[in-house]
């Protein structure tokens, strides 16, 4: 049975500032939503929003999800609620042992309480492909265990789905959970790709890469990702419906930084590894999702790693 479709309703979208969210909220407006975005815009930007400022079915309220009466109160009269944000610093977690707990699990969890009150039923969240830590299956499917994430961020985000997965049973509520590859794209503000250019820029002779340069990880273009988030609320109505999203290859840091060091018209310059096989404490040298399960309710991946990742570099070049 399909679900209840993303047209038409009423929505909230935590996060809705930031990179993925702000393709969310582009995605949802132009479905004929009312869309409201809330976000503390600690790591979301107003630019991101500048186009949708204006439109009848918008609007945007600057809140904290540790805010537990604001929540509540944006919560009221929804239908449905895509929860994106959260601190996606994987690395973070090594020198801030508290950030994941409060602006991921404690978040979530003030989200749910908020929704629950409100008797709002439906939730899309977008959790991440460290909380199956270093898998020996790859592709790794959504029904991989035991589920052992190495970063205190993929722990963080596997609470988060087992507090909505939970409240799905005990509240009569339903919720899509999204396991994301990389996602890169416009307005992508972290990650290895913002890095390699920031580096290049300070210094265009010599780029440090982390790690021995042959992690091999899977890439998807945010415009396909949102795709596949619209297409899986659309077209599965179990009361916990898991997706992993991804694309079917992966690529390697030193493959993005020759792309990079073409596109920004370099040459001579020298790759410094800092060792080992992994970038950083919580790092999965090796990650590609099995998208099987959602190419079989019909949705298919357009573009590969390599695409996705050549995309991104060109549009980060021109803003």
């Amino acid at each position: 049975m399909a679900g209840s479709g993303v047209s038409e309703r009423k929505v909230l979208v935590t996060g809705g500032a930031g990179f993925i969210g702000s393709h969310v909220v582009d995605r949802l407006v132009g479905m004929g939503n009312e869309v409201t975005v809330f976000d503390n815009l600690s790591s979301g930007r107003m630019e991101f929003l500048d186009r949708r400022m204006d439109h009848p079915k918008f609007r945007l309220i600057e809140g904290d999800l540790l805010d537990t009466d604001a929540i509540e109160t944006a919560c009221k009269g929804m239908d449905l609620v895509f929860h994106i944000a959260a601190n996606p610093d994987v690395r973070l977690g090594a020198v801030d042992t508290k950030v994941h707990f409060d602006q991921n699990i404690k978040a979530t969890y003030n989200l749910l309480e908020a929704m629950r009150k409100s008797e709002v039923k439906d939730i899309a969240f977008t959790s991440t492909s460290t909380i199956y830590g270093e898998a020996t299956v790859i592709p790794t499917p959504e029904d991989y265990g035991p589920l052992v994430p190495i970063s205190l961020y993929g722990a963080s985000k596997l609470a988060c789905e087992a507090l909505i997965t939970s409240y799905s049973h005990t509240f009569d509520m339903r919720s899509w959970i999204f396991r994301f590859a990389n996602i890169i794209g416009e307005r992508g503000t972290h990650g290895i790709i913002v890095d390699f250019i920031a580096k290049l820029r300070n210094d265009p002779a010599e780029l440090e890469i982390l790690g021995d340069g042959r992690q091999s990880k899977s890439y998807l273009h945010v415009r396909e990702c949102v795709d596949a988030m619209m297409f899986a609320v659309s077209e599965s109505n179990e009361e916990v419906n898991i997706f992993n999203i991804g694309s079917e290859d992966a690529t390697n840091p030193t493959s993005i930084g020759e792309m990079i060091v073409e596109e920004m018209g370099l040459s001579d310059v020298e790759f410094k590894y800092t060792g080992g096989s992994r970038g950083w404490k919580g790092d999965v040298p090796r990650m590609m999702l099995s998208i099987d399960k959602l190419k079989a309710l019909g949705w298919k991946n357009e573009w590969g790693s390599e695409r996705s990742v050549r995309e991104t570099i060109l549009s980060l070049l021109r803003n």
